[in-house]
């Protein structure tokens, strides 16, 4: 199932643009603080608390006016009551009550005393109801119903109400019954059908003589929205352009350097253009992107001319062993009466061109591992240890040639030992075959590692040859069957272990070759 949805998806996604996928990522990373403040009700809450602060505000200030009017007061009582605590209300947590009950019939009458006293109040009560469209009506201890409404009439058992009595100031939530929608999208809105209803008590003498009932709507959320349009709108301009400059910065620091390097790649792949410089603006990951990019080109160049010089050369070595053996076979082919003496020195002549062609073969295929060799995690090899391996080997054949050994401490190095093993013995049968009869294996510490430098008392190297003697296929010992990929084999085993070896030019009395080594970390 997941699967097929997969493939629909792949199949019907639109090929984007990086710009357009930064700019409506932005966009759309912008939209969420708005759409939490609509959908996680944000700023619907903050109309909400914004009308209970209101409430709060306007009761606090009639039950001073109340409590200053009661009978027998001179000036502002000493006791308020219990302020509110800080708004709790949260469409999201906040218990809604049902609309609130209807008042009913009152028993009992009200002393003259109060009667007058709300009488005093009713007319300050009318005017601030009037000037904020709030409910506002003045109940006695019992309920009944002294300003604001039918004096007939008194309220019974209400938490709000009953809260008041006990002297602490209340705000709830009710169902407004009388709510009817205005317009098409006022069901995004949860305050919509709510009112708040707030009851403080009047305190005088630290006994709660009255309560005052406040109710009205809140600001309806859409209303909010069209009052606060200009910020609103003012916010949007600002945050828009901003995520334009964004997408600007972000395209000259990553798409255009990316399209850039894209067009150099395509240029690159036919065979010809150039990788272009790190633009200034390209963040440091582009511009290190341009660097590795510019080193893999350079060596998939390098190796391009590696691969195209080294088939030549592959092609002329073989040439001349084939030529030599297919001019044998015409000849034994065409002279049947051939003398046996002339017939063994030709089957002689393509035993050994065959045999050469032979060891070509074996020697390629030890370059081919060798250029392939990639280097062992953690290998960790004593050089001097090595050195006296390849001494005692040598020094046990019989053959005139002499291996010494300068010692001197040294640490180890991040090589294989079988491949150090391979390089020194490969340059010490180079010096046999070049008839030294003394080589000296000497190693001393490096910044980089460890220097061993291999010296031997031969002929060396005529000063002509000096660059070419790394090349593959170059001999001077051609006629004796050299082939000329052992020293290339060496120098790709030591490339492939970050390795390094080099001809000393300096040394004239014979050959003498210097190899780098890493130190092991």
């Amino acid at each position: 199932m997941i699967e097929r949805f997969k493939a629909v998806v792949r199949r019907h996604w639109p090929r984007l643009r990086l710009r357009t996928i930064l700019l409506l990522t932005f966009v759309f990373v912008a939209a969420l603080p708005g759409f939490g403040a609509l959908f996680l009700r944000v700023y619907e809450n903050s109309l909400l608390r914004q009308t209970e602060a209101a409430l709060i505000a306007q009761s606090a200030a009639l039950a001073a006016a109340g409590a200053a009017k009661w009978p027998g007061v001179h000036g502002m009582p000493a006791s308020m009551g219990t302020m509110p605590s800080a708004s709790t209300l949260d469409l999201r947590l906040t218990s809604i009550l049902p609309e609130r009950p209807a008042p009913i019939a009152r028993r009992g009458s009200v002393d003259p005393e109060t009667r007058a006293w709300a009488t005093r109040l009713a007319p300050v009560l009318r005017a601030t109801a009037n000037t904020t469209l709030a409910s506002i009506q003045l109940v006695d201890p019992q309920g009944r119903i002294l300003a604001g409404g039918d004096a007939r009439l008194a309220y019974g058992a209400m938490p709000e109400l009953q809260a008041a009595l006990a002297g602490r100031a209340v705000t709830t939530l009710r169902r407004n019954g009388a709510y009817r929608p205005h317009y098409a999208l006022e069901w995004l809105s949860r305050a919509s059908d709510l009112r708040l209803h707030h009851a403080r008590p009047i305190v005088v003498d630290g006994r709660v003589v009255g309560v005052l009932l406040l109710a009205r709507s809140p600001r309806a959320l859409f209303v909010g929205i069209y009052e606060d349009r200009g910020k609103i709108l003012f916010g949007i301009v600002v945050i828009f352009a901003t995520l334009v400059v964004l997408s600007g910065l972000l395209s000259r620091g990553i798409v255009r350097p990316v399209e850039a390097l894209g067009e150099a790649t395509r240029a690159v792949a036919k065979g010809g253009g150039a990788v272009p410089e790190a633009p200034t603006t390209a963040a440091i990951e582009i511009q290190a992107l341009y660097r590795d990019f510019g080193s893999m080109a350079e060596a998939i160049e390098r190796r391009s001319r590696y691969l195209r010089d080294f088939a030549h050369a592959v092609s002329h070595e073989f040439k001349t062993p084939l030529a030599a053996i297919r001019g044998a076979v015409e000849l034994l082919q065409d002279h049947g009466d051939m003398a046996p003496a002339d017939r063994k020195r030709f089957l002689s002549n393509i035993a050994s061109d065959a045999a050469r062609l032979n060891l070509l073969v074996s020697r390629l295929l030890d370059l081919a591992r060798a250029d392939m060799a990639t280097a062992e995690e953690g290998a960790r090899t004593d050089v001097v240890h090595v050195m006296r391996c390849i001494a005692d080997a040598y020094g046990h054949e019989g053959a005139a040639l002499d291996v010494r050994i300068s010692e001197h401490p040294v640490p180890l190095v991040a090589m294989p030992s079988n491949v150090l093993e391979a390089v020194l013995a490969g340059l010490i049968e180079n010096s046999k075959q070049a008839g030294a009869t003394q080589v000296t294996l000497a190693a001393r510490s490096a910044p980089a590692g460890v220097t061993v430098i291999v010296t031997d008392d031969g002929p060396g190297v005529p000063l002509g040859d000096h660059h070419r003697i790394f090349e593959p296929f170059f001999t001077t010992r051609r006629s004796d069957g050299g082939t000329g990929l052992g020293l290339p084999i060496l120098r790709s085993l030591l490339d492939a272990n970050r390795g390094t070896i080099d001809l000393d030019a300096a040394y004239s009395r014979g050959a003498s070759f210097v190899i780098s080594l890493p130190a092991k970390l």
